[in-house]
């Protein structure tokens, strides 16, 4: 077959399989350019989750009739200025979207200049439909109908309109977390879903994650080589059980990048467990020259110029503020928690007695100690309370009251009850040592008694030999055997020689992932985590009240001591409100 130039109206329907290819994509272009209009308010209007119908309403710049008409003509923007398109400061520039949607469904732009008259335009599938006057105020506004409905074999590869609208929402929430100072409403058949206005942006986060996160998260602020990281990070006792709710974005643009989702899995790394996920909003300000933004046609995805860099900030910046977090964990039970607690039903029983606790012959196990009791019990409760001097507002965690089931410290605050679980927190103290003792010089090392060799294919060998001068100061003396094996003379000894090829392997896999001897040291914590596991105070074990306030006092003064190294929380409050809910008196 002879070579030949494809029509226009069919070189749109290629362009349109790139970067529409369901509603949410068209969404996405349509409010980028609303917000590259300058707008301070975006209106989405979706019908059947935004496969019958898609509009956007912005309050921008507008555009006069002449400038539509450019609009909807291939590789026409208004967003690169000159030829440096390496500088691209805009949402995009790609100006295949408004031709390559019209080519699929029915366009409608209808905009106004501030000074001038409102104009509109229509095309049908590629077809010229109508030119004229529209009446409108100042800003733009662009329908979507019909998406695909001409092209059956791109319409049978849409989901459900369900599927379709969650992934429409995803899109709007992306883009409105990355423009907190832009309004933003969302209504679908005729009910509004989503409603913003202008706000801080750890505001706008919380407003379109969880309320709760106010109260859950760090602050992110953090410069390194030129990058800065800011954003907000939920606690990692804050966690979710999918990661749908970890939020990227590279200078403003919403992005879902693998080097940076490995990054923040390794920031919580040895602080969350392997099913749990963090709850973060990450934005990070490079350098145009640093990154390329043109790699994906959707510009959904990122490439960094040095990934190294960009990982080691992430990791970095995330840990310094969790580490300033210092104790914290999540405040207090959940509402569904509180709710679990029950009260003794009101019975005719001799006041003064509930149900099941009807006067007993008084024992010596039984009778409370200290003033004539009114009551005994058959039985001792199974929990121990000893005197304690200090006054409940002298430590923010409180004072040691006694020991519940031989498990939980409770302790009396200012402000509430804290109940700890004795091992979770004596495990990342522990943890916490031993990475202390790791800082001050390099990991030793164990040297193998018979060394052994590890098969690999030869990039992987060839990756570890370009790092083996790193990996001996983290106590991994490797060696080249050969172009497909490495031997290994010695492992951290903090690791022990159980598993040495499993330890290689996996460290040749993160290398070619993310080019950086961090993984390692974070394999090192994983390792350390699980040995503080095995060295920490048990559940089970009776601690005396100068124990429990010891526990209580290193913990104040621990990073990350809020989570266990499983991210569970080691500690909660019971704040006197909800005690006084608990008992009736709000």
């Amino acid at each position: 077959m002879s070579i030949r130039r494809l029509p226009p109206h069919l070189i749109n329907r290629i362009a349109a399989g790139e970067v529409v290819e369901r509603p949410a994509a068209a969404l996405k272009e349509l409010v980028e350019n609303a917000i590259d209009a300058g707008a301070s308010r975006i209106a989405v209007v979706l019908s059947n989750g935004g496969i019958d119908g898609i509009e956007v309403v912005d309050d921008g710049s507008g555009m006069s009739s002449g400038d539509i008409g450019l609009a909807l003509e291939r590789h026409a923007t208004s967003k690169l200025p000159d030829e440096a398109i390496e500088n691209v400061s805009t949402m995009g520039f790609r100006g295949e979207a408004l031709p390559s949607i019209a080519s699929v469904a029915r366009l409608t732009i209808e905009s106004r200049l501030s000074d001038g008259e409102g104009w509109s335009r229509t095309v049908d599938n590629g077809e010229f439909v109508r030119d004229g006057p529209a009446g409108l105020p100042p800003g733009t506004r662009v329908k979507v109908e019909g998406l695909f409905s001409r092209v059956p074999a791109r319409a049978k590869f849409l989901r459900s309109p369900r599927s379709e609208y969650a992934v429409c929402v995803d899109v709007v929430k992306r883009l409105a977390m990355a423009r907190p100072d832009i309004a933003f409403t969302l209504d679908h058949d005729g009910r509004r879903t989503l409603s913003v206005t202008a706000e801080e942006q750890a505001a706008r986060v919380a407003a379109l994650t969880d309320r709760a996160l106010i109260d859950n998260s760090v602050a992110i602020d953090f410069v390194r080589e030129g990058i800065r990281l800011g954003g907000v990070a939920g606690l990692p006792t804050f966690n979710r059980g999918v990661a749908d709710h970890q939020y990227l974005f590279v200078n403003g643009r919403p992005v879902k990048d693998r080097l940076i989702i490995g990054a923040v899995r390794g920031a919580y790394a040895e602080m969350l467990a392997r099913d749990r996920h963090a709850v973060v909003a990450l934005f990070l300000d490079v350098p145009g020259s640093e990154v390329d933004v043109n790699v994906h046609p959707a510009k959904t995805e990122v490439r960094f110029r040095d990934p190294g860099v960009v990982r080691g900030l992430i990791v970095g910046g995330l840990r310094a503020a969790l580490d300033a977090a210092g104790h914290r964990s999540q405040p207090g039970p959940s509402a569904t928690s509180l709710g679990k607690w029950t009260s003794e039903p009101i019975s005719n029983v001799e006041p003064g007695f509930g149900k099941g606790w009807a006067p007993q012959r008084p024992t010596d196990a039984g009778m409370i100690s200290g003033a004539q009791a009114p009551t005994f019990f058959s039985n001792a409760p199974f929990a121990r309370a000893e005197p304690a001097s200090a006054p409940a507002n002298a430590y923010p965690m409180g004072v040691a009251r006694g020991q519940v089931a031989a498990t939980y410290i409770v302790a009396e605050a200012e402000d509430g009850l804290v109940i700890v679980d004795q091992h979770a927190a004596h495990e990342r103290l522990v943890l916490e040592r031993m990475r202390k003792a790791t800082v001050s010089g390099s990991v030793a090392s164990q040297p193998l008694l018979l060394p052994e060799v590890v098969e690999l294919e030869e990039p992987a060998c060839d990756r570890l030999e370009a790092r083996m001068t790193e990996l001996a100061q983290l106590g991994l003396d490797l060696e080249r055997f050969g172009p497909a094996a490495v031997l290994v003379r010695g492992v951290p000894a903090m690791l022990g020689t159980s598993d040495v090829r499993g330890l290689v392997i996996d460290l040749a896999d993160e290398l070619a992932a993310f080019g950086e001897v961090l993984s390692l040291k974070e394999r090192l914590d994983s390792v350390a985590a699980t040995m503080a596991c095995h060295g920490s105070v048990r559940a089970g074990r009776i601690l005396s009240v100068a124990e429990m306030n010891a526990l209580l006092r290193e913990m104040e003064i621990t990073p990350r001591s809020g989570q266990c190294n499983h991210g569970r929380p080691t500690w909660i409050k019971l704040a006197h409100c909800d005690i006084d809910k608990l008992f009736g008196r709000k």
